[in-house]
Formats: structure tokens, sequence, C-alpha cells
């Protein structure tokens, strides 16, 4: 059970100056200082053999807290922890003062060098070179963490599926897809979210901002992926080819779902039925059989439908339209399973 402690105000009265001391050196990378304080606790522990076997249990049982549940949150952001003491290094973050201000977003920082680094994102400015291929990136952390892509080293294993990570942040990401969590909620209409980048381009279908615009056409989109797959309408470029097939595909996305054409591979099943979909969205569409919704409904017979591609076919039915054209005898049909029953008559 989650553990709501005191409030930050009572917090900080309990945080005392070695605390501070030592979160900013966690945060700046310093190592302690020694004063003569220090140095004579250190002294004092080499004269008790037991103090080492002491500390070793106290970690033991905080470890322990962990299997537990027991975790201490912050009232502030929510972040929980399984140790008080990281708890109250933690609140130092909402109750410190941030003198140093980014003058282009307004975004506050405790030291200068965090506000020296964060205004990488507005200059764009890359520092930190991988030597191997060539990638560049505005911090340091992030350049260790891409240079374990040629490592190979994924030192974070989801204990469900057995996939493993290079970070434990896109590990905790991924165990979202097998605890179906969403913490990210839009304001205006409700909708749900897993990662904080889909939220900010899903805000967008309110706002009607689209900042990233094809410099060949004038184009814009919502988000750099879109653009991205859109470029390729220019250059004619189909970069993410099939090794089984040579099928090619303009979205990395696309290729792994149609990998799973050749693989056989169907990891989305139904518990209601146990069928198996090899695209989640599938297993989504499916489930609308079991709970009986049709979410899609016609706005001018009121008709409804399970899946958006019904509704648009049903939708020909009002709009007289017939798409489907026999080229040996100019009959037109208006839905596709009527014109390939015709084209067996010409065969």
């Amino acid at each position: 059970p989650a553990i709501i402690v005191e409030t930050v105000s009572d917090l900080k009265e309990t945080l005392t100056k070695n605390q501070c001391e030592m979160h900013h050196d966690f945060m700046t990378g310093e190592k302690p200082r020694q004063t003569e304080k220090t140095s004579s606790r250190k002294r004092a522990q080499k004269t008790k053999p037991n103090s080492s076997n002491r500390t070793r249990k106290q970690n033991l049982d905080v470890h322990k807290s962990v299997h537990a549940g027991e975790m201490f949150v912050c009232d502030q952001c929510g972040k929980s922890f399984s140790d008080m003491k990281c708890l109250k290094m933690h609140v130092i973050s909402h109750s410190v003062e941030k003198p140093f201000m980014c003058h282009q977003c307004g975004k506050t920082f405790q030291f200068n060098k965090y506000l020296k680094a964060h205004m990488r994102v507005h200059t764009e400015e890359r520092p930190f070179t991988c030597r191997q291929c060539g990638k560049s990136f505005s911090q340091k952390v992030n350049l260790n963490t891409h240079l374990k892509v040629h490592t190979g080293e994924k030192s974070f294993t989801c204990d469900q599926c057995g996939k493993s990570f290079s970070r434990k942040g896109a590990l905790d990401t991924h165990m979202r897809i097998h605890t179906g969590e969403r913490p990210y909620k839009c304001k205006v209409c409700g909708k749900s979210f897993s990662l904080k980048g889909n939220l900010k381009i899903h805000i967008r279908s309110h706002t009607g901002e689209k900042p990233f615009v094809c410099v060949q056409c004038g184009k814009s989109f919502r988000c750099k992926e879109s653009l991205n797959c859109h470029m390729n309408i220019h250059s004619r470029e189909n970069c993410f080819i099939c090794h089984q097939c040579g099928r090619s595909f303009t979205d990395r996305n696309d290729l792994k779902i149609h990998v799973t054409s050749h693989t056989g591979e169907e990891p989305n099943m139904c518990h209601h039925c146990g069928k198996s979909f090899a695209k989640q969205a599938y297993l989504k569409n499916h489930i609308r059989v079991h709970t009986g919704e049709k979410p899609f409904t016609c706005k001018q017979c009121g008709k409804s439908f399970t899946v958006k591609v019904n509704l648009e076919t049903h939708m020909r039915v009002h709009s007289r339209e017939k798409p489907f054209t026999c080229h040996h005898c100019g009959n037109s049909f208006r839905f596709k399973g009527n014109f390939n029953s015709h084209m067996r008559f010409h065969l």
C-alpha cells in the first residue's frame, strides 16, 4: 500500500543542511566535501566493526519494502519511492529556489548549468557526438545511453514478456503495454495516453496547431513523423524494406506489421475467445463483437457500425457512389464484393 507522507512544508523542516549538500553533489557530480565532522565520523565508523553490517541490514530492509509494496508518495507530483530518505531528497526539487530562467520558454532551473543544457533545446546545439555512427546529442547522458545501441547492452528486462531495453525509462514505458496504464489525460476530451508525447500531439487536434511544414509544398502536419512520411511522396523514397519478400514501406511500423505476415506472429489475443491478431488495432475492433459496441454512426439514417471502414462503405448507399468499374464492359459497382463477383463472368 502506498503511504502519503506529510506535506512539503513539513518535510522541508526535516531536511538538514547535509541532505541539501548531498543533493547538490548528486546533481552536479561533485564528490562529497570532506569536513572535520565527516572525517571524525569516518574514523568512528572504523572503530565500530558492526557498523557495516548494520548498514547492509538497513539497505536490505529498504529493498524488502519494494516487494512488500510499501511506497512513500510525493503529494506534489505523485512520484513514489521505496525509501523515506529518497522521498525527502526528491522533495527538494519542489521546494528549492530556481532563479535561472529561460528567456524563450520561461522554464526555471536551480543551477545555471541546467539552464545552459536546456538552452540547447532551443538552439538545437548537439555537442556530444558518437564516434561510431556520428549521431549527435544535446546532453552527455543521452550519448551514454545511445552507446548501448552499439555495444548491444540491454540491462533492463521485462519480467512479463522477456523483452530487454537499454534504458529503465524505456522499460517503464513498455510495461504500460501489459498494465494498460494511460497516465496522460487530455483535459479537453478526457482521452488518455500511455506516452506524454502522444498527448502533446493529440492536443494539437483541439488547438489546430500544425507546426511541421513541408518546405516543398507548404502542407502542415501535427507531428514530425507525419511530415517525414509525407516527404517520401516528393522523394519517392521507400526506405524500409522487408528482407523476406523485398516489399518496401515508407513507415517503419508498417514494415513491422507486414513482417508478421511472414512469421505468423499474432501477439494480441482476445481474452474473450482466444483469437489472436497481428495488430492491436485489429484486436480493438474485434472486441466490439463481444461488447456489442458500435461507435461509428451514419448521420443520415442512424445505422451504426463497429469499424469506421464499414461506415465509409455504407455511406455509398446515400451518395450513390460506385467506385469499382469493370474495364471489360464499363459496369460500375458500389461494393468491392459485388465487383469481384461480376469479374468472374469475364473469366
